[in-house]
């Protein structure tokens, strides 16, 4: 059974991954201890990164996001409780400020509804969540922000391929908030019942949603553990169907989760381990939505956050702790990463974005 899996795996990878023709990658990393966010070209055949430029922001970025168009890229400035915005030139990289909007305390999450047209957020200590209007120009604007109150440690926000369920994870209530979208508008209701509620000490804390089955996944900050649900749009809910751990069960030293994520084929999902100082490695039945653990590979100290690049070959993880990016090369067979360089990069790499530009 676990050969046709990976082999269907496989399939999808192989097919939809094997890139027709080349187009500019970059990587961007925000530094939170240098109050910038540095720019890297990635080679398409050999995954190398070469340093292009930097830009300096006001207070410490984290996140990083992008609309699907490709044309704006949003930095959350945590420390200055505000949010960057910027144009992108696909044929440098390079980043041009627009504008700056004052937010809340600690934007830890921000991410676009699938069309483009809003940017949602999510506030670590104010435990609230918010979508803002993104003008023609890339621009937000302070007055017309939506605000949700939900609770405390509000850590990503996220929304379905259907553009339809937005779920929150809160590492504080051990819950996953959940809400319909008014993509029109802009606005968020609550799902009845409104959270997938989790066991004390879980810690439910980034998520992925597959590319084209009604399936999404959370990772455990303080379970260190990944879970597997169905979701529903029409009622806005989430059902769990398994949950693995990322860490070996011989591993006793203290460790959290930090960064999910799903390959852009759907078949393998990635966790960091921020102690174990790793990532864990999935493979997803196609079929079912299940997922197979297949080990953990070392990356820097404290990774904080990781990213695959959009042709789905290559991933790459900052070490918090260690002023360094790791470079890996994905088996599209099986999903196994393979360490293929190190980057000096700076002070305290937070947040890993590559952007293919078509």
């Amino acid at each position: 059974m676990h050969r046709f899996i990976i082999t269907f795996n496989a399939l999808f990878a192989l097919v939809l991954f094997t890139p027709a023709g080349w187009a500019e990658t970059f990587v961007y990393v925000s530094l939170a201890g240098e109050e910038a966010i540095s720019i890297y070209e990635m080679d398409q055949r050999t995954g190398e990164l070469t340093h292009r430029s930097r830009v300096e922001v006001e207070g410490e970025p984290g996140c990083l996001a992008t609309d699907p168009e490709q044309k704006f890229m949003f930095a959350s400035l945590r420390t200055a409780g505000k949010i960057a915005s910027f144009s992108m030139d696909a044929k440098t990289g390079g980043l041009t400020p627009i504008g700056t909007i004052s937010a809340d305390a600690d934007p830890a999450y921000l991410a676009t509804d699938r069309s483009g047209r809003f940017l949602m957020s999510a506030y670590y200590f104010a435990g609230r969540v918010a979508i803002h209007p993104i003008g023609e120009d890339g621009s937000l604007n302070e007055s017309t922000g939506r605000w949700t109150d939900t609770d405390d440690k509000a850590h990503a926000i996220d929304v379905d391929p259907s553009n339809r369920l937005v779920l929150v994870p809160h590492t504080g209530p051990n819950a996953v908030f959940q809400f319909h979208l008014d993509a029109r508008e802009g606005v968020l209701t609550a799902a009845h019942p409104d959270r997938l509620q989790m066991a004390s000490k879980t810690g439910p804390r980034h998520l992925a949603y597959h590319p084209r089955r009604p399936w999404a996944f959370f990772d455990q900050e303080q379970g260190s553990a990944v879970t597997a649900c169905r979701y529903s749009v029409r009622k806005g809910t989430l059902t769990p169907v398994m949950t693995l751990p990322t860490i070996p069960a011989d591993f006793t030293d203290n460790n959290s989760c930090a960064h999910l994520e799903i390959h852009p084929s759907g078949s393998f999902l990635y966790a960091a381990n921020r102690g174990h100082d790793s990532i864990a490695m999935f493979q997803v039945n196609q079929l079912t939505g299940r997922i197979r653990g297949i080990g953990q590979v070392a990356t820097e100290k404290t990774p904080r956050s990781f990213n695959v690049e959009p042709s789905g070959r290559f991933l790459f993880a900052a070490g918090q702790g260690a002023a360094k990016v790791a470079a890996y090369r994905v088996d599209l067979l099986e999903g196994g990463l393979e360490r293929i360089g190190t980057y000096d990069v700076g002070e305290r790499p937070w947040w890993v974005k590559a952007i293919r530009f078509r």
